[in-house]
């Protein structure tokens, strides 16, 4: 089994190589729910639906996000009802989230609904939110505090942002399925998504981290910034927000306590004693995914490493 941490994105775009390259029934995938928000009443879980959709051929390569050919008449109307409709909801994507709140609503555990939305979409790699409590990533900014889809969709993450909170990850406990993926894996890797604000939150949930510090397995990490930038959205203003350089350097000191490889791009080959100075080996290829063609190149290259 692969055990695979993720955001939305990026992560998204390696997942979906690495479901070509082996049996996706082989995948556990553990996601970040920090992003998790109510919009006009529904619960959106846009990192968990990212995955989804992508793994079961629906997702919009071209937005990165939602359903491809969605349409937003709902969204449209809401807006004219005076409602504030900042965050794009798609009519087809709604009814995932109409559906998650009513299991909510009905007793069910995030988990329990993620699984049985998994299946019905034809998903057979394993989906694991990272708890079934919830966590949410406050994003803290001279102007005052922002939930995350605040800051990064309403406000396009334009804001100086001083630091970055997870609120109530000391309470929450690992998903059911997390930790065991994890002491099972036969190999376990950190996807190209944003250390912070999609790792992050993950790895603030206590035993997840401890967990990964504990494993023999081989653990695999991909840089989501090249050349002090990340490839998209705003890890690196995150990352210098937190501590952390924004280089691929700074992507290893993230996760030194438990990394043992770091794939950077060929761009940041100078860096490699810099990533090599927390312990963690650096390995330089392409890690662009442009197209699947270079997804699937991509995961190719990870399989061979962490079967090594």
């Amino acid at each position: 089994m692969l055990v695979v941490l993720t955001g939305g994105t990026g992560g998204a775009k390696l997942i979906e190589g690495l479901a070509v390259e082996i049996d996706p029934a082989e995948l556990a995938i553990i996601c970040n729910t920090g992003d998790d928000a109510v919009f006009h009443g529904l619960y959106v879980s846009p990192d968990i639906d990212t995955i989804i959709y992508t793994l079961a051929g629906l997702s919009d390569s071209e937005k990165g996000w939602g359903i491809r050919g969605d349409t937003f008449t709902t969204l449209e109307q809401l807006r004219r009802l005076g409602n504030a409709a900042w965050f794009n909801l798609g009519d087809k994507d709604l009814a995932t989230h109409i559906t998650r709140t009513k299991l909510l609503k009905e007793g069910l555990k995030l988990c329990e609904v993620t699984e049985r939305i998994r299946r019905q979409l034809g998903v057979q790699a394993r989906i694991l939110p990272m708890s079934d409590e919830r966590v949410e990533t406050r994003v803290q900014t001279p102007q005052g505090e922002l939930s995350f889809q605040e800051f990064f969709v309403k406000e396009r993450w334009a804001r100086e942002v001083t630091s970055v909170s997870f609120v109530g990850a000391e309470q929450a406990q690992p998903a059911p399925g997390v930790l065991d993926a994890i002491h099972r894996a036969q190999a376990i890797v950190v996807c190209p998504s944003n250390p912070i604000t999609s790792i992050g939150p993950i790895l603030a949930v206590p035993g997840i981290r401890s967990a990964l510090k504990q494993v023999s397995a081989p653990v695999l990490g991909v840089s989501p910034i090249i050349g002090g930038a990340a490839i998209s959205g705003p890890a690196h203003k995150l990352m210098v927000a937190s501590g952390f350089a924004a280089s691929a350097a700074g992507v290893a000191g993230c996760y030194a306590d438990f990394l043992d490889t770091l794939l950077i791009d060929d761009e940041d080959c100078p860096a490699v004693p810099a990533v090599e100075a927390f312990k963690v080996m650096a390995i330089c290829t392409n890690i662009r995914m442009g197209d699947i063609a270079a997804k699937r190149r991509l995961a190719r290259e990870v399989l061979a490493l962490v079967k090594k």
